[in-house]
């Protein structure tokens, strides 16, 4: 008998999680299938292989990760390969009732990536990932009317800065995103994206403003855009529906409240832009769809929080006088 109790070593044990649950998403009321498998020994070395299989009515994702331990001071490394296909809203979904919700314009994109990421030593403040994958992404009619292909390999830095105390926290990340000539004919660009974040406590009260931003240039496809609005950006909007650009800048500023121990109040401001760049992405879809290109959204909303994590509900109201409801749910553990 070993330390779990039970007549088998641990190095063969593997671990499997089955999920159901509903949830909601563009296509309401959508039943999510969740598949996780996690073998923590692959090969008596302590490997680590995780898979991931989600399925709901409108999209699928497959993700399988090998993880090889190495010494602390040495670059960790995982080789990942994921398949995903979903409706393309952010870009190509059709913003309804003034903007406050976005519904999918029959675009469908699947993409295939196989790759590897270089996690190097935390320094200081600062850590820092390097990963190259090839991605192979195709775009696609709800009907199979049309359908379009793409191909690049993709060189991607991530740098981040993070710094704490009792009173606030500072943090910052940049990602570059290089595609590669390999071939002349698959894509090739430079895309970089930055957030920046602060908060500050108030006596009792907390604030925190952060600041996203980012740009690409070369040849780019039109769901490689940056897509404004939505829960995580302009609160609202729906998904996308304030603009999609070449290049973006989102504000958002918040002030939590303690009401009681584990509930908070909070009140917040949203804008963002994609700075006149929606013209210049191919096929112009902000254009054909009527996106504003700027947005502003303010509400205010509840924060829950429990040893599960921490439940959100927002309520927003967007420059046209639109009203939207948001739940969230962030699992800490």
């Amino acid at each position: 008998m070993n330390e779990f109790g039970m007549g088998w070593e641990p190095r063969k044990a593997f671990m499997l999680a089955m999920v159901l649950f509903v949830s909601s998403s563009v296509c309401k009321d959508r039943n999510m299938k969740v598949l996780c498998i996690k073998h923590p020994n692959l090969f008596g070395k302590s490997e680590k292989l995780d898979f991931l299989w989600d399925k709901g009515l409108c999209d699928s994702n497959i993700l399988v990760t090998y993880r090889k331990p190495r010494p602390e001071w040495l670059s960790q490394h995982a080789f990942i390969i994921q398949h995903s296909i979903s409706p393309e809203v952010g870009i190509h979904g059709l913003p309804v009732d003034n903007f406050s919700r976005s519904v999918s314009g029959g675009v469908n994109l699947c993409r295939f990536s196989a790759g590897v990421d270089l996690s190097e030593p935390a320094s200081s403040n600062w850590s820092s990932k390097t990963s190259v994958k090839f991605e192979r992404s195709s775009w696609l009619s709800g009907d199979l009317q049309w359908c379009y292909h793409d191909s690049m390999v993709v060189l991607k830095q991530e740098s981040r800065f993070a710094k704490a105390n009792d009173c606030s926290f500072t943090r910052f990340s940049l990602q570059i995103e290089q595609g590669l000539p390999i071939l002349s004919k698959w894509l090739i660009f430079n895309r970089f994206k930055f957030v920046a974040s602060k908060g500050i406590r108030l006596g009792p009260a907390f604030f925190l403003t952060s600041l996203t931003g980012g740009s690409i240039v070369g040849d780019i496809a039109p769901y490689q855009a940056f897509s404004i609005g939505g829960q995580g950006s302009v609160r609202g909007y729906g998904e996308g529906a304030v603009g999609s650009g070449r290049s973006c800048l989102v504000a958002n500023s918040e002030l939590t409240l303690p009401l009681n121990q584990v509930l908070e109040g909070a009140v917040f401001l949203d804008c963002g832009s994609d700075l006149g760049s929606g013209r210049h992405v191919p096929g112009n879809p902000a254009l054909r769809h009527g996106k504003p290109g700027t947005g502003l959204g303010l509400g205010y909303g509840l924060r829950f929080k429990s040893h599960l994590g921490h439940f959100q509900i927002d309520y927003a109201v967007n420059a046209f006088q639109q009203r939207t409801l948001y739940f969230g749910f962030s699992n800490l553990s």
